[in-house]
Order: structure tokens, then sequence, then C-alpha cells
């Protein structure tokens, strides 16, 4: 069930995509006052999205009818990691997992858009921007302008800002206990928030992989390739120096993997797991 729930996650994150990539479709916003507005689609006229976002709430609110009819039968607790914290769900009430099923896209869509926010700010000095690149920062909108410094901190700030709204809800349904203080709050909110960069872990070493690969083995010219290739280099700038090339070979994007593991996975889990034998927590008490 935990497949399938990060399954249709994705699928509703999709859908939001699509919803958002409308308003950039040049058919749909032109005016009659340009060349491109004269034009028109084939299909009847339709009010642009609505059917989008429909389908994404009926998906929402359906999963989460299902996990409430077979949950209990099929011994299945729903559960949202957030790395430092495990929120569990009771499956015999739909409130909760109505909650669950929100919270579940709603994480996964703060991932999407910290990923395209993390890549926009690697490509941040590329004087004449690709396709792909325009994409991304037309999805992010006037943040995509931002200093890099108030881009990098915005993620930690906002999942800080909706932990904090969020927790009389989890406290109301009993899903999360009362705190303290409003700091021991906002440290819980501010540890989630650390966790999302941990996320670049399943970001970050696959573009390497695939630069590696597109080095070697000749996969055909797009639009696509060139912006893994310029991430890559980007990411890849602090190696520059080091003399990781042996003939043809270029070793840096594997260095570059087996760092990126060891800062954000080795490392974290290492720590916890310390922590954890020396019966400390990183996560404020309740």
């Amino acid at each position: 069930m935990g497949l399938v729930d990060f399954i249709l996650s994705l699928a509703g994150v999709l859908i939001w995509l699509s919803w958002r990539s409308i308003r950039f479709d040049p058919l749909v916003m032109a005016t009659a006052a340009t060349l491109v507005g004269t034009l028109r689609r084939a299909e009847p006229h339709r009010r642009p999205g609505w059917h989008l976002l429909a389908g994404l709430a009926a998906l929402l609110v359906l999963r989460a009818v299902l996990y409430h009819l077979i949950g209990t039968e099929a011994d299945w607790t729903p559960k949202l990691n957030l790395y430092f914290v495990v929120l569990t769900f009771r499956s015999d009430l739909l409130p909760p997992v109505m909650l669950f099923s929100l919270l579940s896209f709603a994480r996964i869509l703060i991932i999407c858009y910290f990923w395209l926010l993390i890549l926009v700010i690697i490509n941040r000095r590329s004087a004449e921007p690709n396709p792909v690149l325009k994409m991304l920062r037309l999805h992010l909108g006037g943040v995509a302008n931002w200093p890099w410094l108030m881009q990098l901190l915005l993620p930690l700030l906002l999942v800080t800002v909706v932990w904090l709204a969020l927790h009389p809800l989890l406290l109301h349904l009993e899903i999360a206990g009362r705190m303290r203080s409003s700091v021991h709050l906002a440290e819980q909110g501010v540890l989630i928030g650390i966790a999302l960069y941990f996320s670049l872990q399943y970001l970050l070493p696959p573009l390497l992989l695939l630069h590696l690969v597109a080095n070697h083995v000749y996969l055909g010219s797009s639009p696509i390739w060139d912006f893994i290739s310029a991430t890559a280099h980007n990411v890849l700038a602090p190696l520059r120096r080091l003399p990781l090339r042996i003939a043809t070979f270029d070793f840096a994007p594997l260095v570059g993997v087996i760092l990126i593991l060891f800062l954000l996975h080795w490392l974290p889990n290492l720590i916890v797991g310390r922590m954890a034998a020396s019966h400390v927590t990183l996560w404020p008490p309740q």
C-alpha cells in the first residue's frame, strides 16, 4: 500500500504540473493583438485546466476512501515519513486518513518544487538558459529571480511555517502530541525542513550518472541532455582542479555521487544512529 500511495501521489503531482503548464501555452494565453493570438486550437473551447484540478481533487478523495475501506482489512497503517519523525494515521476513521491523503500528496509536491528550485539555483549563471531551464523558471514564477541565498532558505522557512500551522489539526486528531512550548514546535519544523535537503540524494546522483553515460555514449542532441550536462558541470565545479581524468575517462561524476551520498545519506544516518544508540534524539520532546 505504501508503494501504491507513492505512485498515486506522483500521479497527483503530474496532474498539478500539467495544470500549471497550461498558462505557459502560447495558444492558450495569447491575445488577438499578436500574430500567435490569431491562432486557435481545433478542439472545442473549455475553461483551461478545470478538469485537471477536478481530477486531482477526485484522486485525493477517492484514494482516502479506498484507504479507509481496505486499510484495516489489509492490516495497513498510513504513515508519513518526515525523516526525523514518522506521523501515524488511523485508517479506521475517515478524517485522519483524508488528512493523510492530502499530506502525502503535499509532501511529494513540496519535494518536487524544492528540486525545481535547486536545479534553478545550480544553473543560475547560465547566460542563455535552454528550454528545460526556462520551463523550470516558469513553474517557480517570481521566486526564480530571487537571490540564490533567499531561494535556498525559502524551503526551510516554508516547511517550518506549514508545520506550525498544521500542528493544531494534528493535535486535534491525536496524530501529534501537545508541545511544551512554541519554541520546541518551531524546532520540530526546522528539523523537518532540514530533512527536505536530504532528498537531493535522489536527484543529483542520477543526474551525474546520466552525465557520465552521455559523455561516453552518443545519445543524440536534445535540450534535456544539454540541461543534464550543464547541471552536472555546475555541480562538479568544486572538483575541476582535482586530477580525476585518466585517459579519456572522467571519474569526477563518480566522485561527485560518492560525496553527495556521503553528505546527504550515510553521514546523517550515522549521526542519527549513534544518537539513538546513546538514547539521545534531535527531535524536541513533547
